[in-house]
Protein backbone atom coordinates (compact mmCIF):
# COMPACT_ATOMS: atom_id res chain seq x y z
CA UNK A 1 0.00 0.00 0.00
CA UNK A 2 1.72 3.20 -1.09
CA UNK A 3 2.36 6.17 1.15
CA UNK A 4 3.01 9.36 -0.77
CA UNK A 5 2.90 13.12 -0.58
CA UNK A 6 -0.69 14.31 -0.64
CA UNK A 7 -1.94 16.67 -3.32
CA UNK A 8 -5.00 18.80 -3.88
CA UNK A 9 -6.87 15.84 -5.37
CA UNK A 10 -6.36 13.90 -2.10
CA UNK A 11 -7.98 16.41 0.22
CA UNK A 12 -11.53 15.04 0.11
CA UNK A 13 -10.26 11.50 0.75
CA UNK A 14 -8.20 12.63 3.75
CA UNK A 15 -11.18 14.66 5.00
CA UNK A 16 -13.34 11.55 4.78
CA UNK A 17 -10.76 9.64 6.87
CA UNK A 18 -10.74 12.34 9.54
CA UNK A 19 -14.53 12.11 9.76
CA UNK A 20 -14.47 8.34 10.21
CA UNK A 21 -11.73 8.48 12.86
CA UNK A 22 -13.31 11.46 14.65
CA UNK A 23 -16.70 9.77 14.91
CA UNK A 24 -15.05 6.90 16.78
CA UNK A 25 -14.65 9.46 19.61
CA UNK A 26 -11.47 7.80 20.82
CA UNK A 27 -8.37 8.87 18.91
CA UNK A 28 -8.25 12.48 17.71
CA UNK A 29 -9.32 15.89 18.97
CA UNK A 30 -12.39 16.14 16.76
CA UNK A 31 -15.89 14.72 17.15
CA UNK A 32 -16.40 14.99 13.39
CA UNK A 33 -14.36 16.29 10.50
CA UNK A 34 -14.12 20.07 10.28
CA UNK A 35 -16.12 21.56 7.38
CA UNK A 36 -14.69 20.46 4.03
CA UNK A 37 -13.80 23.98 2.89
CA UNK A 38 -11.93 24.64 6.14
CA UNK A 39 -10.03 21.38 5.71
CA UNK A 40 -9.36 22.19 2.06
CA UNK A 41 -7.86 25.54 3.09
CA UNK A 42 -5.74 23.93 5.80
CA UNK A 43 -4.22 21.23 3.57
CA UNK A 44 -3.90 23.50 0.54
CA UNK A 45 -1.79 25.83 2.67
CA UNK A 46 0.43 22.93 3.79
CA UNK A 47 0.85 21.72 0.22
CA UNK A 48 1.64 25.19 -1.16
CA UNK A 49 4.22 25.84 1.56
CA UNK A 50 5.87 22.43 1.14
CA UNK A 51 4.96 21.22 4.62
CA UNK A 52 4.34 17.53 5.25
CA UNK A 53 0.97 16.16 4.15
CA UNK A 54 1.15 12.43 3.45
CA UNK A 55 -1.56 9.99 2.47
CA UNK A 56 -1.84 6.22 2.45
CA UNK A 57 -3.60 4.96 -0.66
CA UNK A 58 -5.15 1.59 -1.44
CA UNK A 59 -6.50 1.13 -4.96
CA UNK A 60 -6.99 4.85 -5.40
CA UNK A 61 -8.77 5.29 -2.06
CA UNK A 62 -7.23 7.35 0.74
CA UNK A 63 -7.13 5.16 3.85
CA UNK A 64 -4.99 7.35 6.11
CA UNK A 65 -3.21 10.66 6.44
CA UNK A 66 -0.39 12.29 8.37
CA UNK A 67 0.50 15.97 8.46
CA UNK A 68 3.04 18.07 10.32
CA UNK A 69 2.15 21.71 10.88
CA UNK A 70 4.94 24.16 11.75
CA UNK A 71 4.26 26.24 14.84
CA UNK A 72 3.47 29.73 13.45
CA UNK A 73 5.66 31.84 15.74
CA UNK A 74 9.25 32.77 14.86
CA UNK A 75 10.80 31.37 18.05
CA UNK A 76 9.07 28.02 17.44
CA UNK A 77 9.52 27.90 13.65
CA UNK A 78 11.78 24.83 13.97
CA UNK A 79 8.94 22.83 15.58
CA UNK A 80 6.06 21.00 13.92
CA UNK A 81 2.92 19.39 15.34
CA UNK A 82 1.99 15.97 13.96
CA UNK A 83 -1.52 14.69 13.35
CA UNK A 84 -2.46 11.38 11.77
CA UNK A 85 -5.06 8.69 11.49
CA UNK A 86 -5.98 5.50 9.69
CA UNK A 87 -9.32 3.98 8.81
CA UNK A 88 -10.19 1.27 11.37
CA UNK A 89 -9.68 -1.68 9.04
CA UNK A 90 -6.17 -0.46 8.09
CA UNK A 91 -4.71 -0.34 11.59
CA UNK A 92 -2.10 -2.73 13.01
CA UNK A 93 -0.66 -3.51 9.57
CA UNK A 94 2.49 -1.36 9.67
CA UNK A 95 0.87 1.47 7.74
CA UNK A 96 1.15 3.89 10.66
CA UNK A 97 4.89 3.26 10.74
CA UNK A 98 5.12 3.97 7.01
CA UNK A 99 3.15 7.21 7.34
CA UNK A 100 5.23 8.35 10.33
CA UNK A 101 8.53 7.53 8.62
CA UNK A 102 7.54 9.50 5.53
CA UNK A 103 6.25 12.40 7.62
CA UNK A 104 9.44 12.59 9.69
CA UNK A 105 11.59 12.56 6.56
CA UNK A 106 9.42 15.27 4.97
CA UNK A 107 9.65 17.29 8.20
CA UNK A 108 13.44 17.09 8.14
CA UNK A 109 13.50 18.01 4.45
CA UNK A 110 11.47 21.18 5.03
CA UNK A 111 13.76 22.34 7.82
CA UNK A 112 11.95 21.23 10.95
CA UNK A 113 14.13 20.11 13.84
CA UNK A 114 11.54 18.86 16.32
CA UNK A 115 8.14 17.17 15.95
CA UNK A 116 5.56 17.17 18.74
CA UNK A 117 2.27 15.33 19.16
CA UNK A 118 -0.44 14.64 21.69
CA UNK A 119 -2.11 11.27 22.19
CA UNK A 120 -4.95 10.23 24.48
CA UNK A 121 -3.73 8.21 27.46
CA UNK A 122 -5.96 5.25 26.53
CA UNK A 123 -4.57 4.97 22.99
CA UNK A 124 -1.80 2.51 23.82
CA UNK A 125 -1.40 1.26 20.24
CA UNK A 126 -0.53 4.79 19.06
CA UNK A 127 1.74 5.36 22.05
CA UNK A 128 3.71 2.22 21.12
CA UNK A 129 3.96 3.39 17.51
CA UNK A 130 5.25 6.81 18.53
CA UNK A 131 7.73 5.40 21.05
CA UNK A 132 8.98 2.99 18.39
CA UNK A 133 9.59 5.98 16.10
CA UNK A 134 11.75 7.68 18.74
CA UNK A 135 9.18 9.92 20.43
CA UNK A 136 9.51 10.38 24.18
CA UNK A 137 6.91 11.41 26.74
CA UNK A 138 7.42 14.99 27.87
CA UNK A 139 4.31 15.45 29.98
CA UNK A 140 0.68 14.72 30.66
CA UNK A 141 -2.23 17.13 30.53
CA UNK A 142 -4.77 15.77 33.00
CA UNK A 143 -8.43 15.84 32.00
CA UNK A 144 -7.47 17.65 28.78
CA UNK A 145 -10.43 16.33 26.79
CA UNK A 146 -14.02 15.66 27.76
CA UNK A 147 -15.89 13.36 25.41
CA UNK A 148 -19.38 12.13 26.20
CA UNK A 149 -18.98 13.24 29.80
CA UNK A 150 -15.70 11.35 30.32
CA UNK A 151 -12.40 13.10 30.86
CA UNK A 152 -9.29 11.94 29.04
CA UNK A 153 -5.70 12.75 29.79
CA UNK A 154 -3.48 13.72 26.89
CA UNK A 155 0.12 12.57 26.74
CA UNK A 156 2.58 14.99 25.15
CA UNK A 157 5.39 13.39 23.15
CA UNK A 158 8.18 14.78 21.00
CA UNK A 159 11.15 13.76 18.92
CA UNK A 160 14.20 15.70 17.81
CA UNK A 161 15.08 15.33 14.14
Amino acid sequence: MPVRAGGLADIEGAWHCIGVVARERAYIGFLDAPPLEQSRGFWTSLIEKGHPFLVAVDGGTIVGWCDVVPVPRPIFAHVGTLGMGLLPDRRSRGLGTELMSAALEASRACGLERVELAVFAGNERAQRLYAGMGFVVEGVQSRRAKIDGRYRDEILMARQL
